[in-house]
Formats: C-alpha cells, structure tokens, sequence
C-alpha cells in the first residue's frame, strides 16, 4: 500500500496496524436478569480497520467514515498511556452502526499503530471512550465469553468448530447504546457450548438470534427464512445492528447464496471461514 504525501516519513517511523471486525454474534444477552450482558462474537476476515501512524503533531485523517474526533483521539491515546502525538490515517471496510465491530476495530488499530498492544490495556481504552466495547483486541475474540458493557472476559471457551458463512447487512445502521441492556437471558444457550458440533452452535446461535429479535426487532426480518430455503445449519445476526450471517459446514454454501441474500435486501454479502484449532 502506498502512503498519502502527508504521511510520508522514514520506513522505521511509520507503524501500521490492521483489526479485523466480525459479522455480529454468535451470542449475545443477559446472563440471568441481573446478570451482565455477554457475547461470544463471530469474527469476520475479510472486514476491518486500518491505521497507519506517522511522527509528528496529533492529527487524524479519516477518508471515509468519521468515527473519531481529534478529542476523542487524543482521549483514547492517554486512556492507554499512549504519547498523544502522531498523524493518523484512518480506514474502515466495514460500515459503522453494521454490527460489525467499527467503532471498536477502529480504536484498536489506532492504539496498535501508536505501539499500545496489550489487550487488557487496549479493553480499558476501548471502554473508557465509547463505553462499550467487543473483544477484538484479542487474538481470538471468538473464544471469550465476552462482558461487552464492562470490557471484560467472562470466561475462556475452546475453540469453534469449522464452519462456512455467507451474510452481509439488512437494515439501516444502528449505533450501539452503552446504556442499552434490554437484552434476552442466554444462559442456557451457553450450558454445553464448549461440547456443542456445529449443529448445536448454529442451533443456539439461531436461538439467540430468534429471542433478540421477538424482543428488539425488527419484526420483518428474512434470515431465519433464507437459513432455510438455503438448507442452512443456523443463522447469527448483529444484536445491535444490521448485520446477518447464515452458517454452513464448510464446503456447503449451496450456488446462489449470495444472490439469494443480495434479492432479499441485502448489501456488502460477503463470505468466510473460520473455526478449529
């Protein structure tokens, strides 16, 4: 990738990073009625934020989405210790308010390419700065039981079992509300999940989906349609926002997925794997 003019500098100066963002949930609610919110997120590849950061006064360039502020930079650099100096570029390929994990990929690139990279610090500046936050400081956010509203791991889980997905986003962008905890209970979605194939996952992850959406909406949703006219194993959706995947064993999206979703209303389909050890 070539560097913009106003970012050029020494090779050894410059510090980039990439975090990649994720497809909505595999889960997300309530842990009992009074219990905290918690997720165990589906990574996505193929969407993310990039930073790159050059010497020299703070300043951030964003050429696309505006997600942060100068402010805000500057607010997220101390929360992590970090020198509030640098020129940042800034760039998303996934849509902020998608459920994809903008706002939180965002910041975590930023704090890399300013050389802050330990997750707990990182989860604290995350936190601090848009109040909530998900696990996408860590290597492998999708084995956290992950507390979203406190910036916490619950618990650690064993890896996913293999799996293709096809989705995109349905529906307009909605930005998560920190205060936001009219969630459904999950914690019996989560007895068994560290045994469960890809059946039972997809199967809970479908229930999650189901209950979020009876309780938040939107009431005319087709993905739980298309997961079955597609022969799917399940379906996850973004709890907070527009984003949908349908979930197969690898090697078994069926021809036509994508046009499918793409006719039903869907925009930016994508495609991935993921899972195992």
């Amino acid at each position: 990738m070539t560097l913009p003019a106003d970012l050029k500098a020494p090779a050894e100066a410059i510090r980039r990073a990439r975090v990649a963002g994720h497809l909505g949930e595999l889960l997300q609610g309530r842990l009992g009625p009074g219990g905290p919110l918690a997720l165990v997120t589906l990574p996505c590849p193929g969407l993310g934020a990039e930073a790159i950061r050059a010497p020299g006064p703070l300043a951030l360039d964003q050429p696309g989405a505006q997600l942060l502020t100068r402010p805000a930079l500057c607010d997220l650099l101390a929360c992590a210790g970090a020198a509030p100096d640098g020129r940042f570029r800034l760039t998303l390929d996934l849509p902020p308010g998608g459920g994809a994990g903008a706002s939180t990929a965002a910041r975590v690139a930023l704090l890399h390419a300013a050389g802050v990279t330990d997750p707990a610090t990182v989860a604290r500046a995350c936190l601090a700065s848009e109040g909530a936050s998900d696990p996408l400081m860590f290597d492998r956010p999708e084995r956290l039981l992950w507390a979203s509203r406190e910036g916490r791991v619950l618990a650690e889980l064993p890896p996913l079992p293999p799996m293709e997905l096809v989705g995109g986003f349905f529906g307009p962008a909605r930005r998560t509300d920190p205060a936001d905890l009219a969630f459904p209970d999950i914690s019996d979605l989560l007895e068994g999940w560290g045994a469960a194939d890809l059946v039972g996952v997809a199967r809970r992850a479908s229930l999650s989906a189901a209950r979020c959406l009876a309780l938040r909406g939107p009431a005319e949703d087709p993905t739980a349609a298309l997961a079955h006219g597609l022969g799917a194993l399940g379906w996850a959706i973004g709890h907070t926002g527009p984003a949908r995947a349908l979930i197969f064993p690898p090697g078994a999206v069926p021809r036509g997925a994508a046009e499918a979703l793409q006719a039903a209303g869907f925009s930016r389909i994508t495609r991935f794997r993921i899972g195992g050890a």
